[in-house]
């Protein structure tokens, strides 16, 4: 047996991450990685037009006033924990942000508020942060896959569950913490690990809350351990661990969390949004684009449209119906099936405008949604990749089908660093100008250098 097998999947986590220098990473995936950061922090920018963030900075600052840390795209600071939880929100909050497809996990919104506040608390470079960031999507990515996209369908939020763990061992390691303190950390963020999905039953905010949530828990677990709080080492596999308690009598592959490291780079296979609305709704809404394109499709023209997905992501886009066929405010939609199909067919894009007040009460989209059947598909990829199948019933007699088995995004059909770049600079449009833009967009590619993580920081302020 080797000393692998012998250790605790949390003990094979935390020496890989103990030991892992800058070097160990290619640099693919460091320019990778730098343009998932990059499509984050335009999020975060672009999140600000809204209200959400200023209601969570309001609450936060009740709690623990201002601090010295930067918030992306804004001009506020707080505390180290405050400020990662606000990113969180930011990055999070438009549901526009990156997904780890296997494990059904928005990486990046849960890992870099961490890796921001933990650099610029530990005085760490550019380049500690860029590694560290790395490291806690690795991690993430493997809990995610652990279980099996069974975290969805008994009602947790993978990016909760999973990403508290990345935060842990990313902000562990910019502490400098040991193998053995970074056992700790994860054994005691396993205990703050989740994040409920009965959202979904009325459009609440709550989700949006979960990836900076976790960046919170991770950074207040290394500090723990950091001190010498001890926390289980069999977190994940044990009786009591993460997947027999969270996935009770589901399938699981808690093996999964130490399988691969340094050798398979889950990062690459993070896939980038290029709507912003539901990861599982994604291939239906290509699906439809392009059927509408192809025959110059009407409104009026149709008589049905039947939608085939998987019973797992179904719960959530398609379920309970009534809120799915009229969304009740913008989240709300993002989680539609129904409303995302019919307003890509009546519109011809699905964009924000398409989430604003007026797309929600806008007739001819609430009576075509009225018409979208939903049924199981059986060959689904679901969770490899999250597919989908349309069939449009025209008033003609004609039938016309779509599949997309797996979603763009995916990595085997990845937006390029290109297409990134180009989504940055529309998120940032409305909010910024060129110069915020350009500054933003030099500092975030030139992530791995000896810069002060705290200079980065301030430069991804308003």
């Amino acid at each position: 047996m080797t000393r692998t097998a012998q250790l605790s999947l949390s003990a094979t986590v935390a020496e890989f991450v103990a030991a892992a220098r800058p070097e160990d990473v290619p640099d693919e995936v460091y320019t990778r990685a730098r343009h998932l950061v990059l499509d984050a922090v335009g999020l975060a920018f672009a999140s600000t037009a809204y209200d959400f963030p200023s209601v969570a900075r309001d609450a936060l600052l009740r709690l623990g006033g201002a601090g010295a840390h930067p918030v992306l795209g804004l001009p506020d600071r707080l505390s180290p924990r405050d400020a990662a939880v606000l990113n969180g929100v930011l990055i999070h909050g438009l549901d526009f942000d990156d997904t780890h497809i296997p494990a059904v996990t928005h990486v990046t919104a849960g890992v870099l508020p961490a890796v921001l506040s933990a650099a610029t608390s530990a005085g760490a470079s550019t380049r500690d942060l860029l590694l560290a960031y790395v490291l806690g999507v690795e991690v993430s990515a493997r809990v995610g896959i652990g279980g099996a996209g069974g975290f969805h369908d008994v009602g947790w939020h993978p990016t909760a569950v999973a990403g508290a763990f990345g935060a842990a061992v990313a902000a562990g390691k910019l502490a400098g913490l040991d193998a053995a303190a970074l056992v700790s950390a994860q054994g005691v963020v396993g205990s703050m690990s989740g994040g409920l999905l009965e959202f979904l039953a009325d459009g609440s905010w709550t989700k949006r809350l979960h990836p900076g949530w976790a960046a919170m828990c991770g950074l207040t677990a290394a500090s723990f351990a950091g001190v010498g709080w001890s926390g289980p080492p069999a977190v994940y596999e044990g009786r009591f661990g993460l997947y027999n308690t969270h996935l009770a009598g589901r399938e699981a592959n808690p093996a999964a969390v130490g399988a691969g490291l340094g050798q398979t780079w889950e990062l690459m296979r993070t896939a980038v949004k290029p709507y912003p609305i539901c990861h599982f709704i994604h291939a239906f809404a290509d699906a439809v684009l392009d059927l509408r394109a192809e025959h110059g499709l009407h409104p009026e023209d149709i008589a049905a449209i039947r939608c085939a997905i998987h019973p797992v992501p179904g719960k959530v886009v398609c379920q309970p119906a009534e809120a799915k066929w009229a969304p009740r405010d913008e989240y709300d939609a993002k989680f539609s099936l129904p409303f995302v199909v019919s307003a890509a067919l009546s519109r011809g894009r699905f964009t924000l405008a398409e989430l604003a007040d007026e797309a929600l009460v806008d007739p001819a989209i609430l009576a075509l949604a009225r018409k979208v059947e939903v049924r199981d598909d059986p060959a689904s990829a679901f969770p490899r990749a999250y597919s989908g199948a349309v069939e449009i019933e025209l008033r003609d007699g004609r039938v016309l089908a779509r599949r997309e088995q797996v979603n763009r995004g995916h990595e085997e059909r990845p937006l390029s660093n290109a297409d990134i770049v180009a989504k940055f600079e529309q998120s940032m449009a409305p909010v910024a100008g060129g110069p915020t833009a350009r500054r933003v967009l030099e500092s975030v590619l030139s992530l791995g250098d000896d810069r002060p993580a705290a200079e980065f920081a301030e430069s991804c302020r308003a």
